[in-house]
This record gives C-alpha cells, sequence and structure tokens, in this order.
C-alpha cells in the first residue's frame, strides 16, 4: 500500500490471494502449520518458516511474512514457553513492575531465552484476567495476583479465579445461560422448523442490534450487505483484544454452545454454508471449549461435518490466532484466515462484497453473536426495550482488578457511568481514583468529574472516548501520568500493523516523544493530525484522541499533550 507502483488499489492487498491460488491454495493451512513449528523451538524464523512454507508447495516468501509479524511466531518458544501480560489492567496494579520481577526471577529477559534455552518469556498485551491481574501463563496454566513472580518460581501456589459475574438487568441476554441456566440449541432447532432467514433477519433489525467489537455498525444492516450471495462465510471475532475487556473471554469459555448457536442463527440468515470462529491464542481454554462444544453441536446434529449435503446447518471450525491486536480488525483477520501478515485493508471493497478469499464475508464480534439466539427467542421488540432509543440492548461491562468489586456485569446500555463505578463495582478498593480508561486503547479517559453521563456510544463520544468492547480500567493516584503515556504510546508503536506510514511511523515518534519526557510542540499538532486522517484504518486514526483524552483528565501533568 506504500511506495510508488503500478498496482491498482485493490490488488496489493489481495496479494496473499493471487500467491495462494497459484499455488493451489494451501495458505488456509498455513498458520497452524507455522504455529506447530514455531512451537519448542528458539530458532529465529529464517531457520523454519521457508520450509513450513515449501512443504506446503509455496514460496519462502508466504511463510517468512506471517512469521515475522505475528508475535506468537516471531518470539522464540523453549520447553518452557510463560507469556506475561503487560497491557493496561496489569500495569495499573504495579505500574507495570511486575515484568522486571519475572525478569529477574526467571532469569529471562522479555522476549527472548534464558542462557540454557530452557525457558522463554514472552510479553503480551493482555490474557483476559484483567480482574484479578498481574497475570501470566505457564505454559497454557494460568497464573494471577500481585505474587505472580512468586507463583511462576513456584514458591507459592498458582492461582487463577474464574471471572466474577453479576446480571443488572433482571433478565440477562448475554448471561442467560451462564447464570439463568437458559439451554442452547432450543432457539436453533425451533427455527430450523418454524423460521424463515428473513425471519430472522427481520427479529435483528427490530432489535437495533449493534456490533459490539467496537465499530458498533447495525447487525442488519451487515447481514443485507453481503445479500445471502453464495459462497457467503460467517466469521465469529473471537480475538478480543482490548485491554480491559474479557467478555468475549467469558462466553467462549463458559457458554461456548450459544456462540456457536448464534453463529449457526447468523449463518442461516445471510445464507451460509460456512462458519469459522476465530479465537486468540492467549485464550487456551476459550480454545479447548468451543472445540469440545464443537464436536457435539456436530455429534448432536445441531451442526453439519460436510457442506456437500442441501442441509442448511452449517459446517463450524475453530481458528487460532498469532498474536496481534490489529488482527481483530475485521480485513486484517481476514488477511489472518487466508495464511497472510494480519494487516488491514483498504476497504473498498468491503468484506461483505469481497472477503475471505474473495467470497462475501461476514465478521460479527463474539458477544455479538451471543445476543442473537435470545432475541430469536423472545422477539426484536422485547430486546429493543433495553438501553435507550438510539442504542438499544444490553452489554457486558468488565471491570479491573483496582475496584472492589471486579468482574462482567451485564448492564442496560445508557446506565450511568456513576452507577457502574460506585455502586456495581463499589469504587476502589484502596488509594483515589485519578483516571478511568473506557474502551481499550481505542477508547478514551474520563476523570470522577466525567462520571454522570450514560454507558452509550454517543455520551461517550462527547467526551473523547469511546464505548469499544467496554471494559472500565482504574487507575489510582499512585500512577505516574508521565509512565501511562509512555504505556499507551508503547502499546501503540507494538502493535500497529505496519500498513500504512502515518500509523507505523506516527506511533513510533509518539513513542520517542513520551519516553524523552519533552513537552510536544508544534511537530506532534502535525503528527496528530497526520495520524488521525491519513491512517487506514481505526486503530492509527484513534491513538491521538486516545492521548489527547489522557492529556485531558491529567491537565497541567500532560501539558501539550492535549491536541
Amino acid at each position: 500500500m506504500e511506495g510508488q507502483h503500478s498496482q491498482g488499489p485493490h490488488e496489493h492487498g489481495d496479494a496473499a490471494r493471487a500467491l495462494a491460488a497459484r499455488h493451489g491454495n494451501p495458505a488456509g493451512l498455513l498458520p497452524a502449520a507455522l504455529s506447530r513449528a514455531r512451537a519448542g523451538t528458539t530458532a529465529e524464523p529464517g531457520q523454519w518458516a521457508p520450509q513450513v512454507a515449501h512443504t506446503l508447495g509455496m514460496p519462502a516468501a508466504a511463510g517468512l511474512g506471517p512469521a515475522t509479524y505475528f508475535a506468537d511466531l516471531a518470539t522464540p518458544h523453549a520447553k518452557r514457553h510463560v507469556r506475561v501480560c503487560t497491557a493496561t489492567a496489569c500495569f495499573a496494579t504495579q505500574g507495570g513492575r511486575h515484568l522486571a520481577q519475572i525478569e529477574r526471577e526467571l532469569g529471562v529477559p522479555a522476549d527472548g531465552t534464558d542462557h540454557k534455552g530452557e525457558t522463554s518469556l514472552q510479553t503480551v498485551r493482555c490474557l483476559g484476567y484483567c480482574y484479578a491481574g498481574p497475570a501470566a501463563l505457564d505454559g497454557t496454566l494460568p497464573r494471577t495476583g500481585t505474587d505472580l513472580a512468586d507463583q511462576l518460581a513456584g514458591r507459592t501456589p498458582p492461582r487463577a479465579p474464574d471471572i466474577p459475574v453479576t446480571d443488572t438487568t433482571g433478565d440477562p441476554v448475554l448471561l442467560s445461560g451462564i447464570l439463568a441456566g437458559r439451554p442452547a440449541w432450543d432457539t436453533w432447532q425451533h427455527t430450523l422448523a418454524h423460521l424463515r432467514p428473513e425471519d430472522v433477519r427481520r427479529e435483528i433489525a427490530v432489535s437495533g442490534l449493534r456490533g459490539r467489537g467496537g465499530a458498533g455498525f447495525p447487525v442488519a444492516a451487515k447481514w443485507a450487505a453481503a445479500g445471502a450471495r453464495p459462497g457467503t462465510v460467517l466469521v465469529a471475532n473471537g480475538d478480543e483484544g482490548d485491554p480491559g475487556s474479557y467478555a468475549d473471554k467469558l462466553l467462549m469459555e463458559q457458554d461456548p454452545d450459544r456462540v456457536l448457536e448464534g453463529l449457526a442463527l447468523a449463518c442461516y440468515a445471510c445464507g451460509a454454508r460456512r462458519g469459522i470462529v476465530l479465537v486468540r491464542s492467549e485464550y487456551p481454554r476459550a480454545l479447548a471449549r468451543l472445540h469440545q462444544a464443537l464436536a457435539h453441536a456436530v455429534a448432536d446434529g445441531h451442526l453439519a461435518d460436510t457442506d456437500d449435503t442441501g442441509d442448511p446447518k452449517p459446517v463450524v471450525e475453530i481458528a487460532q490466532g498469532a498474536g496481534s491486536y490489529v488482527a481483530g480488525e475485521e480485513t486484517a483477520l481476514i488477511a489472518r484466515l487466508e495464511g497472510a501478515r494480519g494487516c488491514a485493508r483498504p476497504r473498498p471493497p468491503y468484506p461483505t462484497d469481497r472477503g475471505l478469499w474473495g467470497t462475501p464475508t461476514v465478521v460479527n464480534n463474539v458477544e455479538t453473536l451471543a445476543s442473537v439466539p435470545w432475541i430469536i427467542h423472545h422477539g426484536g421488540d422485547r430486546y429493543a426495550r433495553y438501553g435507550t432509543s438510539q442504542e438499544s440492548g444490553t452489554k457486558l461491562v468488565c471491570l479491573s482488578e483496582r475496584f472492589v468489586r471486579p468482574g462482567a456485569f451485564e448492564v442496560a446500555l445508557g446506565t450511568p457511568l456513576r452507577r457502574i463505578v460506585t455502586e456495581l463495582a463499589g469504587g476502589l478498593k484502596s488509594g483515589n481514583l485519578a483516571v478511568l480508561q473506557i474502551g481499550g486503547p481505542l477508547g478514551g479517559f474520563l476523570t470522577g468529574d466525567d462520571l454522570d453521563i450514560p454507558l452509550t456510544s454517543q455520551a461517550l463520544a462527547a467526551r473523547g472516548a469511546a464505548l469499544g468492547h467496554a471494559g472500565i480500567v482504574a487507575f489510582d493516584t499512585d500512577t505516574d501520568p508521565a509512565e501511562l503515556l509512555r504505556h499507551i504510546w508503547e502499546f501503540a508503536a507494538q502493535e500497529s500493523c505496519g500498513a500504512c506510514s502515518p500509523c507505523r511511523i506516527g506511533t513510533r515518534q509518539g513513542l520517542e516523544l513520551a519516553t524523552t519526557g519533552t513537552t510536544p510542540r508544534q511537530p506532534y499538532e502535525r503528527l496528530a493530525r497526520l495520524m488521525s486522517e491519513a491512517s487506514l484504518c481505526a486503530f492509527g486514526r484513534r491513538v491521538p484522541a486516545a492521548v489527547r483524552s489522557l492529556a485531558r483528565a491529567y491537565g497541567k501533568e500532560l501539558a501539550g499533550w492535549d491536541r
């Protein structure tokens, strides 16, 4: 997408598709093959990725591209591989000091190995234990708490509490299975027997359901854009990367059948015979639970095991991410599934016109799909009574470890933020509130004086924030504002996919300014404007806004960054 070339506007983004087509389309097998090759080796990608590609009949570059891009593939993996969370909620617990403690305890530098090559340490940005951080995965086994280094050293017993869940609606939608015990698949069977695809689409339109992955696009409009064309694919986006949010993790781990049922209903409504669930590699328990639930759903006849029949039941598969925040953006997610680097692609064409392997593709977030069975069972009108006239429905709000009562709360949209923070969460368990981050790294920061607003996209946008996944991370007055600023820019620089110059270069320059501690002046104002206006996707465009909201929340302590 950069440099001087004569390619058309979409040809560069389709390079992986063209390459795969020339080599018999084996690229769909490439992500899993690369992950298997990386497991247990500390070698650089150049020593093993080309051979993986050659085995599939593809050139070396096809393997080297993703192997040097995705964090899980680029980072060495020794026999013992530890992933430690350095994301915002874990940073908030101790100002990020837990990483240095773990490095000393294990004798391993971040993103490296010990001198014997027996233990490797990878920094990741969110493991979904924001309610109990700081957190790490020792292999696939979670460890959480302020004594994290001692747990990894074996001096204290491992701890990994389940996600606390609370319903505030009286009739939960997303927690209907977890708390109310409503069985999955009943709505699916009723739908197959009594409803047409257009009936399902109509109820979703009446409900006003919007995507819960951050963009908030009307679900009915996205389904209609796909047009029920032959070859349509439905992707459940479980690559929940917003630090502070673990709603998708909760649903995939504790109610995977409802996620699959929502995916099946969406496939039926869109005329899709194939569904895919993309799950973050940082969620090993969710991957295991979904694989188990999928096997049972096929055995019980809810889902098909082949698409060679005329049965309306879709074939569903589970795919695994490889460590990239931007790969949760729908075009980057599609690139990942095609075996390419997880970079955002220009739009148009939109995925609903030309998505996975060039077919119409609908990408819905896991939380979005988990709402669909309830809506179809109870009716769109009833769902629309939740929330406000502009934004209907419920949302899982995730609260971080700094609160008295952290956990996932299902609330109606429009619930006052002050009620969530003070009444439901109980305020901070120690210290005084300095700022709140809401909506992840692309969201924004609020102070205690900003809480008399409803939980809606519109109200948050008016305060320079965003709903996003609705994770809320609290920072007390012990947090150094300059260190928090540097943390935000570091996340941005490390997670930029690099597909466009404004974001790739801008995030690095922002990090340099934040690290030196100098007050930014006119050059930063130009940089922020360029990122906001010219970045390819929402990641680069939203970073300056998030920094601006942080600066406004702290006032004179971050003077010069509020541009």
